[in-house]
């Protein structure tokens, strides 16, 4: 059996970077462990949608973008 390469499901990481940011820095605004969001900015981890939210307020944009698309057109 062979591992299918993973895909990354978050941009926050792509986000932060386009906004110059830094995962410290959102991590100090969410009031949250900086390993935390270094998880979320690598895809081992996923942020809850209430959280996602949050970010998504705190980068002012929309949700969607921090999203990568499921479907290609």
């Amino acid at each position: 059996m062979t591992d299918s390469p993973k895909t990354d499901i978050n941009r926050i990481k792509v986000v932060l970077v386009e906004q110059k940011r830094t995962a410290k820095w959102l991590a100090e605004q969410l009031h949250k462990d900086q390993t935390t969001v270094s998880k979320w900015c690598t895809n081992s981890v996923q942020p809850g949608l209430e959280t996602l939210l949050q970010i998504a307020r705190i980068l002012d944009v929309d949700v969607r973008t921090l999203i990568n698309q499921s479907k290609k057109d």
